[in-house]
């Protein structure tokens, strides 16, 4: 609003004098902040100052040619700057003015206009790229939530900032081309005033209105010029660890070579005739005993080598801690052979981005946070080799030749390679040449790349054995994040109710049967009811799994119904009565031939419903249901077992596909 009021109100001279120097200063300032900076974001507000000030500085401009045409006099000022600066001399105040629009508008706001604009372009290109090594830098837990967003927060910041300083360039580059035409229309218009209103002759009128316009735009132009050099500053830094005379002052002390050969290049211009001697003498003196306070380049790589080698204390090798340290675990290894190792080179491969994109998927799907894989070489794996390891012990093997891609598919005895197996599936495949990779897509093979299989092959083993993945550390973390949004149920289920190491039991059985535990929420409260009665440990996973019930039913749906196996009501009933506690929870206590013959009618029944394209579930009484799943875990462990409560509440439609007797099946 004052900068409008200037525009529009004529002002005192005196005030005129105090906005002329604040303006200077100002924009003197303006310069040593973005000097001293050591980010650009840090002065982030620049753009926007950039904009006030240059409005500043026009507003002040226009009330100042007011004076000037008006009265003939604005200010001391000015007309120091019309007279003394110039020597009252209106050619050389011309030139003057030329050089200094010349030196803004064409070196520096070209320059920073350019730079901005691809500073802005390349900053906004790279942001996805940023963000996901945010968010793979979050998965892997090298950082914590804080600092990832932390950092996304000054991803975003940075790309504002860059594209302001895009449009501001452009402010500059305006102010500029305003300031030639302002001063071109003072200089006609006090030259028209003081000859036509006034009646002055031709040189009178120069002196008083022209002068007094060349010392206008000068005064004008400084400010401008300073602007447009600390624009530049801003879009040109780079990234630093200081402001810009440290960086500076560090860079050149390290170049002692480059400063002796500058220093004996300086003195070595006095050998050419007609040159003064004395100003190459002292400067070329000057930068030479200046290079030799510098240190030498060995100094300076022994320094950097000796703060590399700087580490702290480690314990002697046979101490505890270093004992223990090399007696460690690790809960998820993955050991590959030696030709195998370009596989997590950073150059190009790219197997350790896509375990830490794994560590995202896992815990959307399970809800649990898959531990960190340490991936190594290992001299005992055979060639093209890699095996799978949770906490030490080896659970899954397969086979990524280097050059090759698996072809999964028939007809490509054509192609030469090697037969393989894709290791999830078990389907038949073929590792091909790289290079033929597009004749096996058009034979109408599907082609694995070896990061794809083996990740793969990582996933389904974290998916098979994520109960064992789970520890009571991880228990605690998943509590603490429950605890944020809900308090109460924490608070009322542990340690009140249940200890962490009963959740982790319940959370583990629940894995283990492929059920996701991530609305911990729900299966808190469930576990909150159910222990207030009884802490055995089937009673609270039932009680779990009867709250996820229309999640787990969904997961078993097809074509949006869910294929029933059910148990004959007698052999139901039998099997109810056969139920014995035991230490390992309730145990179906049947003959073995009896056992045999329910296993093989379900199996019967399973695979004939596969066959017609549906896969069917078990569905039993809710105090069935677990020793049930005990008792056909290891000969049928791809058969889910559902109990009537789980289902109850669900809406999709349920269809019976055979039915279990006991001594014979019946297919519905």
């Amino acid at each position: 609003m004052l900068i409008i009021v200037m525009m529009v109100v004529p002002l005192p001279t005196l005030l005129i004098d105090i906005l002329i120097a604040l303006n200077i200063t100002a924009a003197m300032l303006i310069v040593l902040v973005a000097m001293f900076v050591n980010r650009p974001l840090e002065f982030s507000s620049f753009p926007a100052i950039l904009l006030v000030a240059t409005l500043f500085r026009l507003a002040l401009n226009i009330s100042a040619t007011r004076l000037v045409l008006l009265d003939g006099f604005a200010g001391d000022v000015i007309e120091a700057f019309g007279h003394f600066v110039v020597g009252g001399s209106l050619i050389v105040g011309l030139v003057i003015f030329t050089i200094l629009v010349i030196i803004q508008f064409i070196v520096i706001t070209k320059g920073a206009e350019r730079v901005a604009e691809v500073g802005a372009r390349f900053t906004l290109d790279a942001m996805p790229g940023k963000q996901m090594a945010i968010d793979a830098d979050l998965n892997a837990g090298l950082i914590d939530e804080n600092t990832a967003r932390r950092r996304r927060e000054e991803v975003a910041a940075e790309a504002d900032f860059y594209g302001s300083m895009d449009g501001a360039s452009k402010f500059v580059k305006g102010d500029a081309i305003a300031a030639i035409i302002i001063t071109l229309i003072n200089l006609i218009g006090g030259f028209a005033v003081g000859m036509l209103q006034k009646g002055m002759d031709a040189m009178d009128a120069v002196e008083t209105y022209s002068l007094l316009s060349i010392g206008d735009g000068l005064v004008s132009q400084i400010p401008a010029l300073l602007l447009s050099v600390a624009t530049g500053l801003m879009v040109t830094r780079a990234a630093g660890e200081g402001d810009l005379g440290t960086t500076v002052v560090s860079q050149f002390a390290r170049q002692r070579l480059a400063m002796q050969i500058g220093g004996g290049a300086a003195l070595a211009l006095c050998l050419i005739p007609g040159l003064p001697k004395l100003p190459f003498l002292v400067v070329g003196g000057a930068v030479l005993l200046l290079a030799q306070r510098l240190p030498k380049a060995a100094d300076i790589a022994a320094m950097e080598t000796a703060e590399e080698e700087v580490q702290p204390d480690l314990p002697p090798p046979d101490s505890p801690e270093a004992l223990m340290g090399e007696m460690r675990v690790d809960p998820l290894e993955l050991a590959l052979a030696p030709d195998l190792v370009d596989l997590v080179d950073t150059s190009g491969g790219d197997l350790l981005d896509r375990v830490r994109a794994l560590r995202r998927k896992v815990a959307l799907e399970l809800g649990i946070l898959m531990p960190p894989v340490r991936t190594r070489d290992d001299l005992t794996l055979e060639m093209s080799t890699y095996s799978i390891r949770i906490s030490g012990v080896e659970v899954a093997t397969g086979q990524a030749p280097p050059g090759t891609v698996l072809a999964i598919g028939e007809g490509l005895d054509f192609l030469p390679g090697r037969a393989g197996v894709e290791p999830v599936f078990g389907l038949p495949g073929k590792w091909v040449p790289a290079e033929l990779r597009h004749q096996a897509e058009l034979s109408g093979a599907t082609v694995v790349d070896r990061a794809s299989v083996i990740i793969t092959h990582l996933a389904e083993v974290v998916r098979a054995n994520a109960s064992r993945l789970l520890g009571r550390e991880d228990v605690r973390s998943l509590t603490e994040v429950v605890k944020r949004t809900h308090p109460v149920v924490v608070e009322e289920l542990t340690p009140a109710l249940l200890s962490l190491g009963q959740v982790q039991r319940v959370l583990a059985g629940l894995l283990e049967e492929g059920v996701s535990i991530r609305d911990l929420v729900r299966i808190f409260e469930s576990l909150s009811l159910v222990a207030k009665v009884t802490t055995d440990h089937d009673s609270l996973l039932e009680a779990a799994r009867v709250a996820l019930g229309p999640a787990i039913a969904a997961r078993h749906l097809s074509d949006g119904t869910l294929y029933a196996i059910t148990l004959e009501p007698r052999l139901e009933q039998s099997l109810l009565e056969s139920l014995r506690p035991t230490d390992a929870g309730l145990q179906l206590l049947v003959d073995p031939h009896r056992a045999e013959s329910l296993i093989g009618d379900m199996n019967r029944l399973l695979e004939a419903a596969e066959q017609q394209g549906t896969t069917p579930v078990v569905v039993v009484s809710p105090q069935l249901r677990m020793p049930l799943r005990r008792l056909t875990a290891v000969a049928v462990p791809r058969l889910p077992i559902l109990s009537y409560a789980e289902i109850a509440k669900c809406t999709f439609r349920i269809e019976t596909v055979g039915v279990v007797s006991g001594a014979h099946s019946i297919a519905a």
